[in-house]
């Protein structure tokens, strides 16, 4: 029973083992993140973001969020951890080692007399004649008594004083770490412990396991569906427009599980009429477009119409529960964008070639639902008045005769302070605090530089087949100093960080692409640092070299520069005209592109270097044939020197034999 006793000792000490080793790191990256998003909310100060409530969080809304099910079971978990930490302790406390001196309150080596002296001062206190307290009792009993009998023993006291423990040499014992009501069954505890083992060992992991591929079989990494991407893919083309990627961008599987009610039917016919200028629908063939439109699937009109709501700031008053999809169709929206950029610029071709077409309508669509702006607004024009529309307390009259006196967005943002507000003055009749607060917008507004090169890295040009290195650094400045920011954007309801997307294109052809933030500065710093890092290894450069490359690019990621790296394959022979764009995802008018001049030369390492390794095999051929032709000549002079000496010395012996004929 006592063995069994401290088995299951072990068991609170294995459970807060298993608590504690996934809870710690968990809480420590929530915080982590917690704490990041604090530091990163740096977001638009005008009133209409300030309006939308979207940066100020009500008390009901912090407690909702903190109250969120894994925050209260990772509290749970904290509890329950220092509970097992305190009983553990006790436990700890009780089933500690049998010291008899420190039961005595005695030095250890202390004499008989002492012992005895210890003993009677205890005994009086706590001896059951004296004191009628159960505790007491079980005290003097259980250590005092025994304490005094181990020490007053000669054999007991000597071993306590070699191997700490009244009895002698104590051996390790093993434990197993389950509960006491397992162990205290004797032999029917076969069958708890069995189910136990199979419980906890086996179908545990196989619940997790099951549960992570049931989720990685349904779900990409960005938390959108495999039949959603399969979609995209499949419906992709590479002539789509903006209003053609809105008719797919809508197939998505996440809007087609949006419940379809028959009491919304008046709602969306309501919104349709309001919204009816915005699709794409024939004005010569409007009823049998109207017809062509309502016979689609219900889900796809649904989506495609509160999307039109979001276009074009329309007002009208939903229902609850329509208002609920509203909101859920756009908090789908950032991340099948993103997915359906991706679709539109993986390789297509043989060559490996994404589309162009298809991503700049992405592009465009990403930024009129972050910004409420109508995707008729970019149609006159590249931008078109859409641009002026992201502004605060500008309509589109009043955009369209502000656009009318600028050239483009652009000269807009260069004009001085005071140019600028008299012009909002006298052309769109704004007044001096809305002309203020305009301007906190126009300061949030990035404005981008691109930097890039191809070259093959070690060698001189670029020629066909060769592994060639993208490099691009995309360098971003904002009026107000800020590199990382949220954008503005009062009229979505949920949050959303910018992201920039830089493509390296020709006509229709997207050879490279990568997504760029400027949000983390840290993982652009790690970043850059180990590209820079290989690269400088790669050419064979020095370490000191390389630690001034690798400082240099540190300085410009901090300076509000992020290095961009990739690999692609040189095409054919022949001079490519590129174009390397920066494509923001919120904003309007902050695109930027250059233009780049690729020359890939006819190919003529491999033959060089062929023509050379035969010359080298022609050679050591020549020198094994005149080392074969020296050898051959040498034995030929060897066998010659060695037969003349055998005629010298067969003319030597016949003289010597003749003279002693003579003799």
């Amino acid at each position: 029973m006592a063995e069994s006793e401290e088995n299951g000792v072990l068991f609170p000490i294995f459970i807060l083992t298993i608590i504690a080793i996934p809870l710690v790191p968990y809480t420590f990256v929530k915080l982590s993140r917690a704490f990041s998003k604090k530091q990163r909310s740096i977001h638009c100060q005008c009133l209409d973001c300030d309006r939308s409530g979207k940066y100020k969080r009500s008390v009901s809304q912090r407690i909702s969020s903190f109250t969120s099910c894994s925050n209260l079971t990772v509290v749970l978990l904290w509890f329950v951890m220092i509970f097992l930490i305190y009983y553990t302790k006790n436990i700890s406390r009780e089933s500690q080692l049998f010291e008899p001196f420190s039961i005595l309150g005695l030095e250890p080596g202390a004499s008989d007399s002492q012992i005895k002296k210890a003993y009677r001062k205890l005994s009086i206190q706590y001896h059951p004649d004296k004191n009628p307290d159960p505790e007491a009792n079980k005290y003097f009993v259980e250590s005092i008594a025994k304490a005094y009998q181990a020490l007053t023993d000669p054999l007991s006291r000597e071993n306590f004083e070699k191997y700490g423990h009244p009895d002698g040499r104590q051996g390790y014992k093993l434990g197993i770490a389950l509960p006491q009501f397992i162990l205290d069954l004797n032999g029917e505890s076969g069958g708890l412990l069995l189910l136990f083992t199979v419980g906890f060992c086996i179908l545990l992991p196989l619940v997790v396991a099951s549960i992570y591929l049931w989720r990685s079989s349904k779900y990409t990494g960005n938390y959108v569906k495999l039949q959603t991407r399969q979609a995209y893919y499949e419906l992709m083309k590479p002539s789509l427009t903006t209003s053609k990627v809105m008719e797919l961008f809508i197939k998505a599987a996440e809007y087609a599980e949006i419940p379809v009610r028959k009491t919304d039917d008046e709602s969306l016919k309501k919104l349709f009429t309001s919204v009816k200028s915005e699709l794409s629908l024939d004005p010569k063939k409007m009823k049998q477009d109207e017809t062509k439109f309502w016979k689609q699937d219900p889900a796809v009109i649904k989506a495609e119409l509160l999307i039109q709501k979001q276009l074009t700031r329309e007002s009208a008053v939903l229902s609850p529960a329509l208002q609920s999809d509203f909101r859920r169709v756009l908090e789908f929206a950032p991340r099948l964008l993103e997915d359906l950029m991706k679709m539109a610029v993986i390789p297509h071709s043989e060559q490996g070639h994404g589309w162009l077409s298809p991503a700049l309508g992405v592009i465009e669509l990403s930024q009129c639902i972050v910004q409420a702006v109508p995707l008729s607004a970019r149609k006159s024009t590249s931008e078109g008045i859409a641009p002026f529309l992201q502004l605060p307390h500008l309509s589109e009259t009043i955009a369209q005769k502000i656009a009318s006196q600028v050239k483009s967005f652009k000269e807009f943002q260069e004009l001085s302070l005071e140019e600028r507000s008299k012009l909002l003055r006298e052309v769109a009749g704004l007044s001096a605090s809305d002309v203020a607060d305009m301007e906190k917008v126009l300061e949030m507004i990035p404005s981008l530089k691109i930097e890039v090169i191809c070259k093959t890295e070690g060698e001189e040009g670029i020629q066909e087949g060769d592994v060639t290195t993208v490099q691009a650094w995309i360098t971003l400045k904002r009026p107000n100093g800020l590199v990382g920011a949220v954008p503005h954007s009062p009229h979505f309801p949920f949050h959303k960080e910018e992201n920039f997307w830089v493509l390296l294109a020709d006509s229709n052809n997207v050879w490279f692409f990568q997504k760029v933030s400027f949000m983390d500065e840290a993982e652009a710093i790690s970043t850059a640092s180990l590209a820079v890092s290989e690269t400088m290894e790669s050419l064979g450069a020095s370490v000191e070299a390389k630690n001034k490359a690798v400082e240099e690019a540190v300085e410009k990621v901090k300076s509000g520069s992020r290095l961009v790296m990739g690999r692609l394959l040189a095409p054919a022979e022949g001079t490519y005209k590129l174009t390397c764009f920066c494509l923001s995802d919120a904003w309007i008018g902050c695109d930027q592109k250059t233009s780049l001049k690729l020359e890939v030369l006819k190919r003529t390492r491999d033959v060089e270097g062929e023509a050379a390794e035969e010359g080298m095999e022609e050679e050591e051929e020549d020198e094994l044939e005149e080392e074969d032709y020296e050898s051959e000549y040498s034995e030929d002079e060897e066998d010659k020197k060695r037969g003349s000496k055998k005629k010298v010395n067969k003319k030597g012996s016949s003289s010597e034999e003749s003279g002693s004929d003579e003799d």
